[in-house]
């Protein structure tokens, strides 16, 4: 008998459902309990790594002492493995112990367990005794072998255990009895009776075993009849044949199919080794389903078949203008492409050998376009006339949403219902094997537990990478470096910095209202008539109409909504015209209120007069841009500068840093000395419950404070933007473009911008560059000289406004 000490000691327990641990025995045990984890926890962190193990009454979630029993077994925590789910352990059993008293302590049950000691025979010598010992071993050893294991594994594991407690303990923890009947053993100290009581067990599931057998063996009568039925079906297979009438036409065709192929060398390897297999295997077979599955999707794979590009640089410009109007840049860059194809094949038909680079260059590599812009601007519309342009097949994939690698790699072989990924399975569909294959939403991708498919696309938008691109379900190499990738998105942020560095970024921006009528009349109106049923004759739509609809319905980079709106007022009509009611509808901008109801759209106007303290700036979101007004109050108070309007870390920093540059400059601006000290200032930007940052509001920040601080008003025909530093300097911004266009909507007429930022305006038409009168300025105090109305610069036959308005709080 082993000899203990008896010693009390206080350990965390862990609770146990639907099993019971036994001393002398190693078992992995799975924890994802809260309690049960702080419990580990507990025991990992002293030296010893005890824990006490016991077994529940009832399987229920939350494990209070009442549910627990009062026997368990002192256990050691060896490996411990953490995953998402929860905690796996390998505890090894150490002694039998009883509970003296359960605690709460800190989340989890701790307990004041004493060891119990096992009671030994009267006699260990005992003829009967060892009569008993000796049988529970064969017995034991003979289980063991029935349910499969090797006869030298069950001896060494029977031998390495003499006292015979232990070696009750150890049987009873691998025999399978209901946790009740585990319970009643661990509870049983007495080694002759736990040795009775195991042996029951042991028979019982011998005899179960025998049981089993003998269904075994009945079931193996059965399959000999299906066996012989089988063999009968080969039989009437070969009379069919003879007949005629060959089930295997249906293989001969596909192996056909595949060794027409002109397939790589290790493609060919693979798929001979399939075409092997197939023919080994039974057809009715769910395996001969899974390889024909996957020879059929290499035999429609296109390996070398590809589509003749259209080198007409002028036919296809013609193309792109008639598909789309504007994107010039885009335009450019397809036809950049196109003249340098023209010239490679050029140079292959001379061989004038003195082209550099090896035959992969010649034939060039594929080109990878991000388009980046807002929604509706024609970003996906435009890759489908690339395709026509150049004379290839198109193919297009939505990445939206997608979250598991799998959807760009496909799932391996090894799995039920498995497929290729959606990168094969669009080549399969393009039929070529230089389409123009389109990616559209990538900014959109989603990432989990179940992989990345941003880092799975890494190498399928890498030309060095992409000529080996491999599926998990083909499991070999395909040529993708001759597929021109168009990806698209709407926000450049939410792009993988290494995805985003392998892609040609060509921006898209959003169109002017002189752009947007033009699409309308060209693209627009005649597909919703079209859609709607009408002719041209029947409704006619003119310039203020259409003006009406973009500026009172639509607020948009792009021209969705736009051809949204017209398609209402199409629909309107034709019932109209469907009623009998009129035969024609002639649409003017006052007649569109009455056919789509009231505005849904209101964009800042311009403020009617010059004010203290209030300065008009621009900002640009992925809609378009507008103007916003920053106001500006001073009042008795204690130099605190409160900050209102939902604004963002960096605004907030510039309008401290305009504060900071009006009082350090009070000489120079004019700004009485009274109005330095015990002032609060307070600076809002109105629509509040918009969030808005950013650096280019900084100079009208500190234009507006300016104003209010010296009593000098502000022009209100005058929009301004451009980021300040503390020492007044003006720096470029982005968004320009958007910004001048809001602007002119809003009826602005100045615009003050940083001197860096003029280039930008070439992007604007000639009309509407004319419109505008551009004050670029490098410092703030050149921002201040145009911005403000100073008494002396008011005109003869306007009314002064130094009279009227007062510096506000004053």
């Amino acid at each position: 008998m082993q000899e203990t000490t008896s010693t009390r000691m206080r350990l965390p327990v862990l609770p146990l459902r639907e099993t019971v641990m036994f001393p002398g025995v190693t078992a992995p045990i799975g924890a994802g309990r809260p309690g049960t984890l702080r419990a580990i926890e507990a025991s990992l962190r002293k030296d010893d790594h005890l824990i006490f193990a016991v077994a529940q009454r009832e399987n229920v979630e939350d494990a209070q002492p009442e549910v627990l029993y009062t026997t368990g077994t002192v256990a050691r925590i060896g490996q411990v493995q953490r995953g998402l789910g929860g905690i796996q352990l390998l505890l090894h059993g150490e002694y039998r112990a009883m509970v003296l008293q359960y605690s709460d302590v800190d989340g989890h049950i701790e307990a004041v367990v004493q060891e119990a000691p096992d009671l030994p025979p009267l006699n260990a010598e005992d003829a009967a005794f060892v009569a008993l010992h000796k049988e529970v071993r064969e017995r034991a050893a003979e289980l063991g072998i029935k349910t499969g294991l090797a006869q030298e594994v069950v001896q060494q594991v029977l031998d390495g255990v003499e006292e015979p407690g232990r070696f009750a303990d150890l049987v009873a923890g691998y025999i399978d009895i209901s946790p009740a009947e585990r319970q009643a053993l661990l509870e049983t100290r007495g080694v002759e009776e736990r040795l009775r009581r195991v042996l029951i067990h042991v028979q019982r599931q011998l005899e179960l075993a025998e049981a089993q057998e003998e269904i075994k063996s009945k079931v193996q009568e059965e399959i000999g009849e299906r066996q012989r039925e089988m063999f009968l079906r080969e039989q009437l297979k070969a009379i069919q044949k003879e007949l005629g009438d060959d089930d295997t036409q249906e293989a001969d065709e596909l192996r056909e199919r595949i060794e027409k192929l002109e397939l790589p060398v290790e493609a060919r390897k693979e798929v001979d080794r399939e075409l092997r297999r197939l023919q080994r295997t039974a057809k009715d077979s769910m395996e001969a389903q899974v390889i024909r599955t996957y020879l059929e999707t290499v035999a429609e794979l296109p390996w070398n078949k590809r589509s003749e590009d259209h080198l007409d640089l002028k036919e296809a410009a013609r193309i792109l203008d008639e598909d789309h109007y504007g994107l010039q840049d885009v335009k450019d860059r397809v036809l950049e492409f196109l003249a340098v194809r023209q010239l490679l094949d050029h140079r292959d038909q001379r061989d004038t050998g003195e082209f550099i680079g090896n035959v992969d260059d010649r034939r060039g590599k594929g080109s990878i376009l991000l388009f980046i812009g807002p929604p509706g601007v024609g970003k996906t519309s435009i890759a489908k006339s690339i395709a026509r342009a150049i004379g290839r097949q198109y193919v297009r994939i939505s990445l939206g949403g997608a979250r598991d690698e799998a959807d760009i790699r496909g799932h391996r072989r090894t799995y039920v219902g498995a497929m290729p990924g959606r990168i094969i399975e669009g080549m399969k569909r393009a039929g070529t094997k230089n389409p123009v294959f389109l990616l559209d939403e990538v900014d959109k991708l989603g990432i989990s537990f179940q992989g990345d498919p941003a880092a799975a696309l890494l190498e399928v938008l890498d030309p060095a990478q992409n000529d080996t691109f491999t599926d998990h379900y083909m499991g070999v190499p395909f040529d993708l470096s001759e597929v021109l990738f168009i990806a698209t998105g709407n926000f450049r942020e939410s792009i993988p910095v290494p995805l985003l560095d392998r892609m040609e970024e060509v921006e898209f921006t959003g169109y002017t209202e002189r752009e947007k009528l033009a699409i309308a009349r060209q693209f627009l109106i005649p597909r919703q008539l079209s859609e709607a049923g009408l002719t041209r004759h029947e409704l006619i739509l003119d310039d203020t109409a259409v003006r009406s609809v973009i500026s009172s319905y639509t607020r948009e980079a792009g021209v969705r909504q736009l051809e949204r709106e017209i398609g209402k007022v199409a629909r309107k009509v034709a019932r109209k015209i469907a009623a009998g009611d009129v035969e024609q509808v002639n649409v003017s901008g006052a007649d569109v209120e009455g056919l789509l109801g009231r505005p849904t759209v209101f964009p800042e106007l311009a403020a009617e007069a010059d004010k203290i303290g209030i300065a008009t700036g621009m900002f640009y979101t992925p809609v378009g841009g507008d103007i916003m007004f920053v106001e500006v109050s001073v009042m008795n108070g204690r130099d605190n500068l409160v900050l209102t309007g939902q604004l963002g870390d960096v605004m907030k920093e510039s309008a401290q840093a305009a504060l900071t540059y009006a009082k350090s400059h009070a000489d120079q601006l004019g700004i009485p000395p009274e109005m330095l000290s015990e002032k609060d200032v307070h600076v809002h930007v109105p629509a509040g419950a918009i969030p808005k940052d950013g650096p280019s509001a900084g100079v009208t920040m500190a234009t507006a404070l300016v104003s209010a601080l010296s009593g000098v008003p502000v022009r209100h025909d005058v929009a301004m933007t451009g980021e300040v530093t503390l020492s007044g300097r003006v720096l470029p911004i982005g968004g320009v473009k958007e910004k001048v266009l809001g602007a002119c909507r809003a009826g602005i007429s100045n615009v003050i911008m940083p001197k860096e930022n003029v280039a930008d305006l070439q992007d604007l038409s000639e009309d509407e560059r004319q419109r505008l009168t551009v004050h670029a300025v490098e410092r703030l105090s050149d921002v201040l000289e145009v911005a403000l109305r100073r008494p002396a610069e008011a005109g003869a036959g306007e009314p002064t406004l130094e009279s009227e308005l007062v510096p506000s709080g004053n």
